[in-house]
């Protein structure tokens, strides 16, 4: 009898670790997908079993004639992007799934393709960092391409000119941002139209605070070496657009301000992008302002108040700026999304999309 209960002892603890093993198991499975599901994709995660096939992207001219090595399995070798093969051969066209065409040689009069047969199941991709009002006419690419690819949020595949990375826990550390500056405001600006709002709000605020400005315009440029250390002397940089477009922020608030050591004043794209992006109380929109002449007050008020100037640089305890200024990355991203693109998707009328402001 002792003998009988001692193996049905046995047998129930058996029972026991098997269905607490297979609790765990279920448990960790959830938690896994729960991590993946809600967990953003970092394509340096990706492993070389994501795709059962490389895809093939084609860039049938290089942006501004510059061209790049592509040399190699590139898009994995520099940025971590599996079975991603891009190439400038125009005789991999029949085989390209993905073929970019960039605007600003569109506009110089580069011809679309149209000789060619074009592969069932072929993307033709639209590229531009340009603000709308200089992409030309867009009229005469209804139902031509599949994809976009610009700064915008809403494009098929986004580049934005730069942004903001969490810090590694030992990257925590912030730079000391001086408190004591030789300039008040300061802009570098090279393009200078007296028609842009960006050169009329200048006029307005130059005359209630003092403006150092550099770049052609003034004859009085700044050597690649010289802008940043430039920059960091300034309280404030006017990174002002040359366009008040949608999602339209450049180099100038991820370069020159945000690395430069200086509050950003920006202008170009609405209020509700720039917070979309930026830490909040990192920058200052010139629409936050009754007037110009506001603006100016609080910009003098706020580099006197050391504190609360200095609580415009916290942002910079969690986060790092990324730039993008190599093609060759911005290309390889449309792996990291291929497969979660539509299949038939076509702009009937792109124009418009761009215009969408």
């Amino acid at each position: 009898m002792g003998c009988h209960n001692t193996k049905k002892s046995v047998f129930s603890s058996m029972k026991m670790g098997l269905v607490i093993s297979i609790l765990c198991f279920l448990s960790l499975c959830l938690l896994n997908g729960w991590q993946t599901r809600f967990q953003p994709i970092n394509p340096s995660s990706f492993s070389n079993r994501s795709r059962s096939r490389n895809v093939t992207i084609l860039l049938w001219y290089w942006p501004f004639h510059r061209s790049f090595s592509l040399r190699g399995d590139m898009c994995w070798d520099l940025y971590r992007i599996p079975r991603c093969r891009l190439v400038d051969q125009r005789s991999m066209f029949p085989s390209a799934d993905v073929v970019v065409f960039h605007n600003r040689e569109l506009v110089q009069g580069q011809k679309l393709p149209f000789d060619l047969p074009r592969p069932q199941g072929q993307r033709w991709a639209w590229m531009s960092l340009e603000a709308p009002v200089y992409n030309g006419n867009l009229g005469k690419y209804a139902n031509i391409f599949n994809m976009t690819i610009t700064y915008r949020r809403d494009s098929d595949i986004t580049i934005p000119y730069g942004q903001l990375l969490p810090k590694a826990a030992e990257e925590h550390l912030v730079d000391d941002v001086p408190l004591n500056k030789s300039s008040l405001v300061c802009w570098v600006v090279s393009n200078y139209r007296s028609q842009h709002k960006r050169s009329q709000v200048y006029k307005e605020l130059s005359a209630v605070v003092p403006v150092k400005v550099y770049g052609r315009w003034t004859k009085t440029p700044l050597p690649s070496r010289a802008l940043l250390p430039t920059i960091s002397g300034c309280y404030f940089y006017l990174a002002f657009e040359n366009s008040l477009s949608k999602d339209y922020i450049t180099e100038k608030l991820w370069r020159n301000a945000y690395q430069g050591g200086a509050v950003p004043v920006v202008m170009g794209a609405p209020l509700g992008d720039y917070k979309a992006v930026l830490p909040p109380n990192s920058f200052i929109h010139v629409d936050e302002f009754a007037s110009v002449k506001d603006l100016g007050e609080y910009l003098q008020q706020l580099a006197e108040d050391k504190k609360r100037y200095s609580e415009y640089f916290t942002w910079k305890q969690q986060w790092k700026v990324k730039l993008y200024t190599d093609w060759r990355e911005r290309l390889c991203k449309i792996c990291t999304q291929y497969d979660s693109l539509p299949q038939q998707k076509v702009y009937s009328d792109l124009e418009a999309w761009v215009n969408n402001t």
